[in-house]
């Protein structure tokens, strides 16, 4: 894990200190709300519905316990109790006092974290693959190169004022848990010739024109990749659109170009940047290497764990949900679900957060991962540790088995705190994830996607959702449009409309027509919801979900 240099820990001080100046010179009125807002956005803040909202960045979805704690104390000391945790790995306020975020600020910092460039038309968080540098199949822990262009890109001096945000995603895998083709740009670490470097996928995203990254490069030798990332991102910042803001992301300019000539461009530049870059990047990269160093794992038995498997029930069903391979045979890597029934997804309590703290000190050598589907995870944990975490996780209501299931929904805040949500995500979630609790299908139905978002913005990543939910505005009326087959994996796809929308009491039974159908057109049980409508196509799904409103109107 990174720790911060006497560098860094000045430059910290030295941008909350600026900030600080600026709130009181808000409050006392000598800056306006208009004059504000691009130095609060600078820092993270956001005015949201009721209150402002205070982004802090968990730079590649990693911390530590003392991380963790810190986060545990702003919940409980500025805000009320809790904070969200969103999907790019950050966690979010959503009731702070003005007055008081320098003070929050001052906070972050002394545990090494901060909320720069979580907002604005700047390069965003860098997110990673949350079994970063634990998973059985991964080539390469990709955090190193994720630390690398976090620093190349916060208050990158060409980089501040873009025609929109940018987004970058990087994975070790070839499975992707990253989501990197609906990215700015994705980053898969790839092999060639005996040599790493990456591939690299740009014009992602989702929003209101959604659509899947394209090919840039199949390989960049990494001593290159700061150079071809500055190409890439200058090539976009010069010819991007500033007309219109719904035109302004990458994606768009990809699309009305074409990616050849983005290509060629791109390699243009890169050959016009390549020579300033001297070095200086893979030597910082071989510092920041040393920093992600795999923990002394320790060995011993795993009797302890075969046991409880084999003779408790629950403990064994919470294995087979929220348990994947580590990379060493006698770990484990454990995913900790922030979404028991009814709960808000990303939602965690400051003692529960101190709670996956005291986990992490105690048995998974001080890591903790946010996941972009909003869950928390333990990267390293030796099997035989597994039934005392099971224990402590059921003591605080943390130890839900269904991760992958119907319950583990991906929801933006919605219309209960955003000020651009067009209608309630949270809500939705939670009468899902309740009504097929009390079905008690969720094991049953197995793997299955559902993501919500509250409004076109797609923060909910809708697109990619086995099912997708999309709260829109209809004549001041709720409205939910539903969308099929999407996938945010390697293979990703963006969902399919189904038709009308439905209101909001009428969604979650539309959803559980859905899932019958699903049932029934299955092959077998080992056939999931998106293998199934690959299948069998939208048609059977579609007359499964309209057939009530058929019936109605005849």
């Amino acid at each position: 894990m990174y720790r911060y240099s006497e560098f860094d820990h000045a430059f910290l001080a030295t941008r909350n200190a600026q900030f600080r100046a600026q709130v009181e010179r808000r409050i006392d009125g000598s800056l306006t709300e208009d004059e504000f807002k691009p130095l609060r956005l600078m820092n993270g803040l956001y005015l949201q519905l009721h209150a402002y909202m205070l982004r802090v960045a968990i730079p590649y979805g990693t911390l530590s316990s003392a991380q963790m704690r810190q986060l545990a104390l702003l919940a409980e000391k500025w805000d009320r109790g809790y904070g969200h945790f969103t999907t790019r790995q950050n966690i979010q306020y959503n009731w702070p006092k003005l007055r008081d975020v320098p003070d929050m600020l001052d906070a972050l910092a002394e545990v090494g974290l901060h909320a720069i460039q979580t907002s604005g038309n700047t390069i965003r968080n860098v997110t990673a693959d949350h079994f970063a540098g634990a998973a059985a199949d991964e080539i390469a822990d990709p955090r190193p190169y994720a630390e690398l262009l976090r620093q190349w890109s916060t208050d990158h001096p060409e980089f501040q004022f873009m025609p929109r945000k940018f987004k970058i995603a990087i994975t070790g895998s070839e499975n992707d848990r990253a989501v990197i083709k609906a990215h700015d740009i994705g980053l898969q670490l790839v092999e060639r010739d005996g040599a790493l470097g990456a591939r690299v996928i740009v014009g992602g995203g989702l929003g209101r024109t959604p659509m899947i990254g394209k090919e840039l490069s199949p390989f960049v030798a990494f001593d290159d990749l700061l150079a071809y990332l500055e190409a890439t991102v200058s090539v976009w910042n010069q010819i991007g659109r500033r007309d219109n803001k719904y035109k302004a992301r990458i994606k768009i300019t990809v699309h009305e170009h074409g990616i050849d000539d983005i290509r060629a461009r791109v390699e243009d530049r890169f050959e016009r940047v390549r020579p300033k870059f001297k070095g200086a990047d893979m030597e910082l990269l071989e510092e920041i290497k040393s920093h992600f160093a795999a923990p002394a794992f320790r060995q011993g038995s795993v009797a302890a764990f075969e046991g409880a498997y084999s003779n408790d029930p629950v403990f064994r069903s919470w294995v087979d949900t929220n348990i994947v391979p580590h990379k060493k045979a006698d770990h484990a890597i454990v995913t900790i679900s922030i979404k028991k029934h009814g709960a808000t997804p990303g939602d965690a309590t400051a003692e529960q957060m101190r709670v996956m703290a005291d986990l992490a000190e105690q048995f998974g050598y001080d890591e903790l991962r946010i996941s972009h589907e909003q869950n928390v995870i333990l990267p390293h944990v030796h099997k035989s540790d597994l039934p005392a975490i099971h224990a402590k996780l059921k003591e605080h209501d943390l130890a839900t088995a269904n991760i992958g299931l119907i319950s583990d929904i991906i929801a933006c805040p919605g219309m209960d705190y955003c000020a651009l949500a067009t209608a309630r995500s949270i809500p939705v979630a939670q009468q899902i994830a309740t009504r097929f609790e009390e079905l008690k299908l969720e094991n049953d139905i197995g793997e299955l996607k559902i993501k919500i978002s509250g409004c076109i913005n797609a923060c909910g990543h809708h697109h990619v959702g086995h099912i997708g939910i999309l709260g829109l505005d209809r004549a001041g009326v709720e409205n939910y449009q539903i969308t099929l087959g999407g996938d945010g994996t390697e293979n990703a796809t963006i969902g399919e409309r189904t038709g009308p929308g439905f209101a909001y009491d009428q969604i979650v039974p539309a959803i559980e027509r859905l899932v019958y159908a699903y049932l029934d057109l299955r092959d077998s049980s080992e056939e999931t919801f998106l293998e199934t409508y690959r299948r069998v196509g939208m048609a059977p799904f579609k007359a499964a979900l309209y057939s009530e409103t058929r019936a109605n109107a005849a």
